[in-house]
């Protein structure tokens, strides 16, 4: 059976026999508690609501029918959970011969509900400076701010998750980040 360690987000492995499946309570108690990481993660690699919807359905879908090959001994189920939402997105990516670049649109939406005009219009000149800057990175860089920020994971989980150390993680973030500001800043952006 499975168990909620307070906010912490984990999941410990208890009792859990090879084969079983998740029961509709343990699979609600999961969903409600990463729904919203999971969809920031995709929203923030796909420039599509509609479709960060969709793949977002099939990584729950994913996660309750490979359940039984969860192992906490592996990695945590945090871990395992992301390592399904990155492939997905990269199945997708894959899927459509092209590439496409962050969203935050969607994660913005949520935080700053039913915005006057005049946001909307700040929103997207910003939005618009930011998605510039950030297909300047590449793909690992945006990657990983993705993770960071729009799945709200730890640099350890991320590096679990890329097969890299946790100083890399920290590293590429923060060159990452230099990177973003400084062509914000050529391109005109100035953050009140």
């Amino acid at each position: 059976m499975e168990v909620i360690q307070g906010t912490a987000d984990r999941y410990k492995n208890i009792e859990r026999s090879r084969g079983a499946m998740m029961s509709k309570e343990e699979f609600t108690r999961m969903y409600d508690t990463y729904y919203k990481r999971v969809y920031k993660y995709i929203s923030y690699r796909i420039n599509n609501h509609h479709v960060s919807e969709d793949i977002c359905s099939q990584v729950f879908e994913t996660v309750m029918c490979k359940y039984y090959s969860f192992s906490e001994e592996k990695s945590n189920f945090e871990v395992w959970l992301f390592a399904i939402v990155r492939n997905a997105v990269t199945d997708y990516f894959r899927g459509q011969k092209k590439r496409s670049y962050t969203s935050l649109d969607s994660l913005l939406e949520l935080i700053f509900p039913k915005p006057s005009p005049e946001e909307l219009a700040i929103r997207e000149d910003n939005n618009q400076a930011l998605f510039k800057a950030l297909s300047k990175l590449r793909e690992k860089e945006r990657n990983i701010i993705a993770m960071k920020y729009g799945a709200g994971l730890k640099n350890s989980e991320v590096a679990q998750i890329m097969g890299v150390s946790e100083s890399n993680i920290g590293v590429v973030l923060h060159r990452s980040l230099k990177k973003l500001h400084i062509s914000l800043k050529a391109g005109g952006f100035n953050h009140e």
